[in-house]
């Protein structure tokens, strides 16, 4: 009966947080995922900010956004990255970001400007988390790996600031750095060769020990964020052998989902159109009690909204797809 009602509330496109706190259990809040915007600048940059002022009138316990501020065939510059930095504290609450390829593993590119990805990337960290707490106006605290894990290091030495975790209403949001563009798992040079396999093995620690902890503190539910669509494993480089970047991301949370035993959720963006499937395994089946959310993106300028009931141990996830914002008229 609690589901139908929940079922019920959502279908109203005016409903609002603390109807959605109401209709669960005691510990039943609700958060928004969007992510792949602004893409097209900088015309969607007043696109985006309708879009924010929609999500605020929402009032979410906080805002997740699965990476790509901007489109892979523009510029990577600090001016971009700084304009989005500036739209996020827009966000009357906790927005939470995730990185996606198109801040750094695509910035190789001539009209992205041909820059060093790996340079990029330690940009993206210099200027979106340099300190241990979320984006908008009223940012959360979250736990680091850099900080939990300082022997997990990138191939230069640095440590993975951007992989984030924080527990809210008896829920584990955790977030890791897997992009599209095949995680990166590219022939361009030596370098991209070291940084994706020591990346790649810092994010499977990051995300086993997560799950680990949310087993031991008995957590009704798990939410990880990621950017990349782990099923496209088409890559940039002509020529070259496909072979999937995201096998071991895909083994980690099947294990781990499985030992977890509760409801998971998987957010991911890069396809730019909203879907919610099972979430399938490296044998291309469903496992069991994970269901995946991919946000819209690119040229549809909307988002997600997502009721959770950690109480309800069959189905806590609900979702309801936020009305995109049009494009200005010419």
């Amino acid at each position: 009966m609690r589901r139908l009602v929940l079922a019920a509330v959502l279908s109203l496109a005016a409903a609002t947080s603390a109807a959605a706190v109401d209709i669960g259990g005691p510990r039943a809040f609700t958060f928004v995922a969007l992510g792949d915007m602004p893409y097209k600048t900088p015309e969607d940059y007043p696109r985006f900010e309708a879009l924010i002022a929609k999500v605020n009138a929402l009032k979410p316990a906080l805002t997740v956004h699965v990476g790509d501020i901007k489109a892979g065939s523009t510029v990577c510059s600090d001016e971009a990255f700084q304009k989005v930095k500036d739209e996020f504290a827009l966000f009357e609450g906790p927005l939470v970001y995730t990185v996606g390829d198109n801040e750094w593993t695509d910035c190789h590119r001539e009209k992205a400007g041909k820059f060093d990805p790996n340079e990029r990337l330690n940009k993206v960290r210099e200027m979106f988390f340099a300190e241990a707490k979320s984006h908008g106006k009223a940012p959360i605290a979250y736990e680091r790996q850099s900080e939990l894990m300082p022997d997990a290091k990138s191939w230069d030495d640095k440590g993975f600031v951007e992989n984030t975790r924080f527990v809210h209403g008896g829920v584990m949001f955790v977030q890791a750095n897997i992009p599209g563009s095949n995680n990166n798992f590219e022939t361009r040079g030596l370098d991209n060769v070291k940084e994706f396999f020591a990346r790649d093995a810092a994010n499977q620690k990051w995300i086993e020990a997560t799950f680990e902890k949310a087993k031991a503190e008995n957590l009704g539910a798990l939410v990880l964020s990621i950017q990349a669509d782990l099923w496209d494993i088409k890559q940039t480089e002509p020529d070259v052998p496909l072979a999937s970047g995201f096998v071991k991301t895909l083994k980690t949370i099947e294990k781990q989902a499985k030992a977890f035993g509760k409801p998971v959720l998987v957010i991911n963006g890069d396809a730019h159109f909203y879907q919610v499937t099972p979430f399938y395994g490296t044998d291309m089946k469903p496992i069991e009690g994970v269901t995946r959310l991919q946000v819209p993106g690119e040229k549809i300028v909307g988002a997600v909204r997502v009721v959770v009931d950690p109480d309800d141990a069959d189905k806590p996830f609900a979702f309801q797809e936020i009305a995109q914002v049009p494009p200005a008229k010419k």
